[in-house]
């Protein structure tokens, strides 16, 4: 069995995008196929303004209306630490994703993480990353589409690490 693939999701607060994208995630790792295939899960901010705080309570009823009612999450900030300790960091925008590669991306690769936007998963005949607007100074609907946004990122990356573990296996 090869080693199971860890994944960090990052927004700027760690309440609304990340939270909403490790909810699901977690949601859809808890059972086979990928159960055996996903190992940690987590999510941070960029930007320490809610450390320690739950998830924005939208986020929260979002998920919960899909079912994912055993989520529990208390906001950081991202470490430099994370980029030795996870596969995969996947930003929710493209900020996110410059403030990533700026501060903490090695310049000579040597961290083990592959950062990108989660967004690079959208699928789609266009072939164009997506990203995940922040939805916290918006109403319920920016939630909305942040969770359907989340779930179709989540489910073509592991659709993809699935069939590359299955065919190493083979």
């Amino acid at each position: 069995m090869p080693e199971k693939i860890s994944v960090l999701f990052v927004c700027l607060g760690n309440i609304c995008r990340s939270t909403m994208a490790e909810g699901v995630f977690r949601s859809l790792t808890k059972e086979a196929p990928y159960k055996d295939l996903i190992g940690t899960v987590d999510s941070c901010g960029t930007g320490a303004y809610h450390a320690g705080d739950d998830p924005d309570d939208r986020t929260m009823a979002t998920l919960a209306q899909h079912g994912i009612t055993d989520y529990a999450h208390a906001a950081r900030k991202v470490r430099p630490s994370d980029f030795d300790e996870f596969d995969y960091i996947f930003a929710m925008d493209r900020s996110n994703l410059s403030d990533l590669q700026r501060g903490y991306v090695k310049k000579n690769g040597s961290q083990k993480a592959k950062v990108m936007l989660f967004g690079e998963y959208a699928g789609g005949s266009t072939n164009k990353a997506e990203v995940v607007n922040d939805p916290y100074y918006g109403g319920n609907q920016g939630f909305k589409t942040a969770y359907e946004q989340c779930l179709r990122f989540s489910q073509n990356f592991l659709k993809e690490k699935l069939a590359e573990a299955t065919e190493k296996g083979a």
